[in-house]
């Protein structure tokens, strides 16, 4: 299976870095995000990759010709405007009928893809989408009659669930994509869950966005583990 890895956008909400990169080359322990999310695939067998660029696509391309790990890859530049929905229409019209994944370039997690795929397979869907929790962000306050009864750390599980990336997506799946200029997210999913075509596979590990300068430094701690926890109990 190909992947599909969405790195076009601006990275706006963390432009201390992303001023002259993609937000998918912001370095996380001398290593774009980009490297990181690629490895998870590969530790697991899958090494094809589409990378859908827009912005400062240029970048993507210089540091893929110096990429040294036994990776395929290949660079689909969808256009500097283009929403997540025409990236992944591009990208699965290029394809040509395949079942693709398809992922973030700024997200991490220790998802087990051969899990997801049989989930997938079984389920019978067009799409599925893997659920999250959240990291937990803020502490918990509660009170009563202007009394704190309970202070302290939120639990990530308390957070419910969210869309953590890693697709799949069946090649039918870009009949449900109206145009460039429309997220994925806001226009293709809602569509696919009024018709009963997407499935929802729930990873309880480890998951991190990076959408700020925080969540960066809280990956470069992380990252210098023996054994990153993104990559942890995947093989």
């Amino acid at each position: 299976m190909k992947v599909i890895i969405l790195a076009g956008g601006l990275g706006t909400r963390i432009s201390e870095e992303t001023s002259n990169k993609p937000k998918p080359m912001v370095l996380i322990n001398n290593k774009p995000i980009l490297w990181h999310i690629m490895s998870i695939f590969a530790k697991q067998g899958y090494r094809n990759f589409l990378i859908a660029t827009g912005f400062k696509s240029e970048v993507i391309e210089k540091w893929v010709r110096g990429v040294n790990d036994s990776w395929d890859i290949e660079i689909l530049n969808t256009g500097l405007d283009t929403q997540t929905g025409g990236r992944i229409l591009e990208c699965m019209k290029y394809l040509s009928g395949e079942r693709v994944f398809v992922t973030y370039g700024d997200g991490l997690g220790n998802v087990d893809l051969r899990a997801l795929v049989d989930f997938h397979t079984h389920q019978g869907k067009l799409a599925t989408i893997t659920a999250v929790r959240p990291p937990a962000r803020f502490g918990v306050l509660r009170s009563k009659n202007g009394l704190v009864t309970e202070f302290g750390e939120k639990l990530q599980a308390d957070a419910g669930w969210i869309n953590g990336g890693f697709f799949i997506l069946e090649p039918e799946v870009k009949n449900f994509i109206s145009n460039s200029s429309e997220p994925f997210e806001t226009d293709a999913l809602p569509k696919l869950v009024k018709a009963k075509q997407l499935a929802s596979y729930h990873h309880d590990g480890f998951w991190y966005p990076m959408d700020t300068m925080r969540e960066k430094q809280e990956l470069e701690i992380i990252s210098r583990m023996d054994i990153p926890s993104w990559l942890s109990g995947i093989n």
